[in-house]
């Protein structure tokens, strides 16, 4: 039994304070003394009146109240475990409740087909798929089985974008995005595997920096320009800017590592003698150590990008864009619009569309990729030129040709009509796609060439790394305040136009050419001494 001792209010005791006193076969926890007719405490001991004690003096805890307020802490452990797992598991429901449109009126197929259709004029390029394929099985002259493959693309390429978009109404804002994102980049990727499956291991180099500096200047500029011309300033999230500037330099100076390594290394490289002269340096051990290196280095690459999206996005579907204060106004209305505006088409079909569109443009890519010897043979664009700017404008042609059309629209209906109104928000993705393609997809492509016996490693060409450290430079520069204007998208604009004009002239580093060769290093040097590189049919 225990019995309940109220000791009168002091001058530093605000409540009344009561004192459970356990009996002697409870183990008699205090150590203060009791008064046998009176039932009130004695001073002795340890147990004190709080109205004799100093203001910052502390009642030492008993044993029972340490073992009481351990319990306590670990009922209230066990309470938010099961609060994590219950946040979770609502999560789920609603992301799956949202995906399946629960309580919402199910797009049908018929009205799903006709979205497809009308999407965008420019399915009436898909006529150029057949005469592509057509012209590679009939060994057509190559210029033409490399123009019609090109043209057949870009259809292809906004099938898949716009079906992205509208997976964005199923999956919510931020899971929308990462899925746009990774669909706007599958053209390029689709590209870079086929160029990596046939050997082109320089130009899957080229083309991989020309991918992601034609999405770090040329795609966001022209978004500022345009974007920019008729308001003072437009807005970027600055959640996601102050992020990318770290994840972009981080892919960049990935880069200059190797570089750095081979620079301190090859000094005395000299590129027009033999092979002889050079084994020193470049030869089949150093592109050894060099894979190694860029094995490793990948894996970290997949790990930082990994989890940098697991802190944007996670968990799926949570409409967590509101909760951040800091977010523009017009990113919360994009993600109500999401949830209040109905899509255009079925979620089912849009997954079969998508599934059919990049195998089309797998094929289609492929016969692309095989028509590329007349670049080296039969024209006089440098391969450089060729994989920088050349092949990223494919990824490019469907949005560039949209572009156009939408600024002729808007500028006639300027002069004619009433102006729309501008818009606030700077249309910044195309930064991502960058980011997506530096941390993920070209460590992927190491790894590949890892599981295939390809020599791809992280050692790129020192211009290419050299341009690439310059557009980082500039991007992080003009994000800096996450906002942005029409004179900052010219700015990086005009620097793409004059790193397109020096690539016009630029035939190559023969070192790295050399290293990227799928023969031995010795060969690839007598080659290269002789006045030309292997090709992908000479190598099979």
């Amino acid at each position: 039994m225990s019995s309940h001792v109220h000791i009168q209010e002091g001058p530093f005791v605000k409540e009344p304070l009561s004192i459970h006193v356990e009996d002697a076969e409870a183990g008699n926890e205090h150590s203060g003394l009791q008064d046998p007719q009176s039932g009130r405490l004695t001073g002795n001991g340890n147990c004190t009146p709080r109205s004799l004690m100093s203001p910052n003096a502390q009642a030492p805890p008993s044993a029972t109240s340490e073992r009481r307020r351990n319990t306590l802490m670990r009922r209230v452990s066990r309470m938010s475990h099961n609060n994590l797992y219950l946040e979770a598991e609502d999560s789920v429901i609603r992301f799956w409740d949202r995906f399946t449109r629960k309580g919402k009126k199910n797009i049908g197929v018929w009205a799903s087909l006709k979205a497809i259709v009308l999407s965008s004029w420019l399915n009436l390029f898909l006529v150029f798929v057949p005469i592509a394929w057509a012209s590679h099985f009939r060994h057509w002259p190559q210029r033409l089985t490399f123009t019609f493959a090109f043209l057949a693309i870009i259809p292809l390429e906004w099938l898949v974008e716009w079906c992205g978009e509208e997976m964005a109404h199923y999956l919510g804002k931020d899971f929308g995005d990462l899925l746009i994102v990774t669909l706007h980049n599958s053209v390029e990727a689709t590209l870079a595997i086929i160029l990596l499956r046939h050997c082109e291991i320089s130009l899957l180099k080229s083309t991989i920096i020309g991918v992601v500096i034609l999405h770090l200047l040329l795609v966001p500029g022209t978004a500022f320009v345009a974007g920019g011309a008729r308001i003072l300033q437009q807005d970027l999230h600055p959640h996601l800017t102050e992020l990318n500037h770290s994840l972009l330099t981080l892919g960049v100076l990935s880069l200059t590592l190797p570089a750095a390594f081979f620079a301190s290394l090859s000094s005395n490289f000299n590129p027009v003698g033999t092979a002889e002269s050079n084994s020193v340096i470049v030869n089949d051990a150093l592109r050894g150590n060099l894979l190694k290196m860029s094995h490793g280095m990948a894996f970290c690459l997949l790990f930082i990008y990994i989890c940098s999206r697991v802190y944007l996005h996670n968990p799926p579907g949570d409409e967590t864009t509101n909760l951040r204060p800091e977010v523009p106004a017009a990113l919360k209305e994009e993600e109500h619009h999401l949830q209040t505006n109905d899509p255009h088409i079925n979620q089912y079909i849009c997954i079969a569309l998508l599934a059919v569109t990049i195998g089309l443009m797998a094929a289609t890519a492929e016969w692309l990729v095989q028509a590329l010897n007349f670049a080296r043979e039969d024209s006089n664009i440098q391969i450089e030129w060729f994989g920088l700017i050349l092949l990223p404008l494919v990824s490019y042609a469907a949005d560039g040709t949209v572009a156009i059309v939408y600024f002729v629209r808007h500028t006639l209906r300027h002069i004619f009509r009433e102006p729309a109104p501008p818009e606030l928000l700077a249309r910044g993705r195309a930064i991502d796609l960058s980011i997506q393609f530096l941390l993920f997809w070209m460590p992927f492509f190491v790894l590949l060439g890892w599981w295939t016996n390809k020599p791809m490693t992280l050692l790129f060409d020192f211009f290419e790394v050299a341009i690439l450290v310059g557009a980082c430079f500039i991007v992080n520069y003009v994000t800096a305040d996450s906002k942005t204007n029409w004179a900052e998208g010219a700015t990086m604009v005009s620097f793409y136009v004059m790193i397109a004009t020096c690539a016009w002239f630029y035939p190559g580093q023969p070192e790295a050419l050399a290293l990227s060769e799928c023969t031995s290093v010795a060969e690839a040097l007598e080659a290269l001494a002789s006045g030309h590189s292997l090709s992908a049919a000479e190598i099979h």
